[in-house]
C-alpha cells in the first residue's frame, strides 16, 4: 500500500528548498500584517489625538463664554448662556456640540434633531454617567461601530470658576478613514509587486542553493546505496568541498577500502575452507584403499617364495587385490570430478505449475510474482530437481537486485511451447550481467559473489540438459536479466 507524502521522508534538498521558500513567504506575510496593523494604529492614534485637541479647544472656548456671560452660572441658565453661542462654537470647531444637565438630559444642541448617526442623544445612559462621575478626569470617550464606521463621543463636565459641575458637554466624532484606507491599499499593491519579485528570486536562489548544498551529499548517498560486499566499490573524489563534507568523504573512502579488503579476505577464506574440506574428504577416500594395498604388498613380500608351487595363484590373488583397490581409488577420483553432477533422478508424474508455486512459497519477498498460461501442465520430472532449479534461479535474481532499487521485481512465468516443451522464465530488474563474464556464467567454480563455490548454475545446467532441455539467458546491464529454462514434456 502506498504511503502518503511526508516532509520527514522527503529529500534534504527538497526540505532545504521548501524551508527557504516557507521562510520567505512567512516573513513577507508577517511584514504585511505588521504594516496593516501599523496603519490601523496610526489611524486610531490620529483620530484619538484629533478628538482630544478638538475637545480641549472647545473646552477653552466654553470657559471663555462662561467667564464673559451676564447670566448666573447655574445648570438652568446653560440653555440661555449658549443659546446664541452653541452654533458659533459648532461652526468654528466644525463639530456637533451637545450640552446635557447633570442627570444626562439634553438641554441644548447644535443640531435640530436629537438622533445623530442613528443614535438617540436626548439622554445619556446611566452607565456613562457613572463612569464620568467615578473618573478622576471626569471624562469619558464612548467608542462604537455603526455601519462599518467608528464613532467616538467625548463627555466631560462644564465647570464654573469654583470647579463646580454645571453640566455635561458631548462632542460626537466620526472617524474618517478614507485617507488611510487609500494609503494602505496603495501600500499593499506596491508591497504585493515587490513580494512577487522577491518570491521569484527566492525560488531561484533556493533551488540553486539547495542543489549546491546537497550535490555532494547526494553523490555520497548514491555511492553508499551502491556499496555492496560482492563487488568492487568506487571511491569518492570531490574538490572545493567543505571540511564537514571532506570528513564524511574520507570516512566513506576508508570504509570502502576496509570493505574491499574484508570482502577479499572473506571470499578467500570461504573458498579455502571449501576446498580444504574437499581436499580432506578426497584424501580420506584415497587413503582408505592405500592401507589395504600396503598391507597386501607387505604380506606378499614376507610370504614370497619363488619355489612355491602355488606362486602363480598367489601372484594372481595379489594382482587382483591391487587392481580392486586401484579401481576403488579411480571411482573416488571420478566421483569428485563429477562433484557438481546431480544425484540419481527419481522421476514422477506431476503438475509442474503446482511444483513451481510450491518452490516459490519459501521466499518472503513480496515483489516476487508468478504467472502461468495454464492451471496444469502435467509431465514427468524429478520434483526435487525442479524445486532446486527454481530456488537457485530465483535466489540469484533476488541477489542481483541492488539494495537501492526502489521498485524491485522478480517475475516467474510458465507456459507451453508447441505442446512439446514447458518453458520457465525468471526475470529480474537487477544489475544485469556484464559482457566480459557472460560466457563464463555456467562454468563450474565461477562466481561474482564473495561467497559460495560457483557451482549453482553449472549444476542447474547439468540437471536441465540431463532431461534433454536447454537453459540460456538474456541480459541488459543496469536493467535486468531473464533466464529461460526449456524442458521437454514427457508422459
Amino acid at each position: 500500500m502506498a504511503k502518503g507524502f511526508s516532509i520527514q521522508n522527503s529529500s534534504l534538498r527538497f526540505r532545504i528548498f521548501i524551508s527557504m521558500i516557507f521562510l520567505t513567504l512567512v516573513s513577507s506575510v508577517l511584514i504585511g500584517i505588521v504594516a496593516i496593523y501599523q496603519f490601523k494604529e496610526e489611524a486610531k492614534e490620529y483620530h484619538q489625538e484629533r478628538l482630544t485637541r478638538k475637545e480641549n479647544s472647545i473646552n477653552e472656548h466654553v470657559k471663555f463664554i462662561l467667564d464673559n456671560t451676564s447670566y448666573p452660572l447655574t445648570t438652568k441658565n446653560l440653555p440661555l448662556i449658549f443659546k446664541d453661542k452653541i452654533h458659533e462654537l459648532s461652526t468654528i470647531h466644525s463639530s456637533q456640540i451637545n450640552i446635557y444637565d447633570l442627570d444626562g438630559n439634553l438641554i441644548i444642541s447644535s443640531k435640530g434633531s436629537f438622533k445623530i448617526d442613528g443614535t438617540n442623544h436626548s439622554k445619556i445612559s446611566d452607565i456613562i454617567l457613572k463612569i464620568i462621575r467615578s473618573s478622576p478626569q471626569k471624562r469619558f470617550v464612548d467608542l462604537r461601530l455603526l455601519n462599518n464606521y467608528r464613532f467616538r463621543s467625548a463627555y466631560n463636565y462644564i465647570e464654573d470658576n469654583q470647579f463646580k459641575p454645571l453640566g455635561i458637554i458631548n462632542l460626537p466624532y466620526k472617524e474618517e478613514t478614507h485617507f488611510y484606507d487609500e494609503e494602505m491599499q496603495s501600500f499593499l499593491i506596491r508591497f504585493g509587486q515587490i513580494f512577487a519579485f522577491v518570491f521569484l528570486i527566492a525560488i531561484v536562489l533556493a533551488y540553486f542553493l539547495s542543489s549546491y548544498i546537497t550535490k555532494t551529499l547526494k553523490l555520497i548517498s548514491q555511492k553508499i546505496e551502491q556499496t555492496q560486499l560482492n563487488k568492487k566499490n568506487e571511491r569518492i573524489s570531490v574538490v572545493n568541498a567543505s571540511s564537514e563534507i571532506l570528513t564524511l568523504i574520507k570516512a566513506y573512502n576508508k570504509m570502502v577500502d576496509q570493505l574491499e579488503e574484508s570482502a577479499k579476505k572473506l571470499a578467500q577464506s570461504e573458498r579455502e575452507h571449501a576446498w580444504r574440506e574437499m581436499a580432506k574428504q578426497v584424501a580420506h577416500e584415497i587413503k582408505n584403499p592405500l592401507t589395504p594395498m600396503r598391507l597386501t604388498v607387505q604380506s606378499f613380500e614376507r610370504r614370497f617364495n619363488p619355489e612355491d608351487p602355488n606362486i602363480r595363484e598367489k601372484l594372481k590373488d595379489y594382482s587382483n587385490t591391487l587392481i580392486q583397490q586401484i579401481d576403488t581409488m579411480s571411482s573416488v577420483a571420478s566421483a569428485f570430478s563429477n562433484f557438481a553432477s546431480m544425484p540419481a533422478q527419481e522421476n514422477e508424474t506431476l503438475n509442474i505449475v503446482e511444483t513451481v508455486q510450491l518452490a516459490l512459497d519459501i521466499f518472503n519477498e513480496d515483489y516476487i510474482s508468478f504467472e502461468s498460461s495454464e492451471e496444469e501442465i502435467i509431465t514427468t520430472f524429478d520434483r526435487t530437481q525442479i524445486i532446486r532449479i527454481i530456488n537457485n534461479l530465483v535466489k540469484n535474481a533476488i541477489q542481483s537486485i541492488p539494495e537501492y532499487e526502489p521498485f524491485p521485481s522478480v517475475q516467474v512465468k510458465i507456459y507451453k511451447e508447441r505442446n512439446a516443451f514447458v518453458c520457465i522464465e525468471v526475470k529480474d530488474n537487477g544489475s544485469g550481467i556484464p559482457n566480459e563474464i557472460r560466457e563464463r556464467v555456467f562454468e563450474p567454480q565461477f562466481t561474482t559473489k564473495s561467497s559460495g563455490m560457483g557451482l549453482g548454475l553449472a549444476m542447474i545446467k547439468n540437471m536441465v540438459e540431463s532431461y534433454g532441455g536447454t537453459i540460456y539467458f538474456e541480459t541488459d546491464v543496469d536493467k535486468g536479466t531473464t533466464f529461460f529454462v526449456k524442458l521437454p514434456i514427457t508422459n
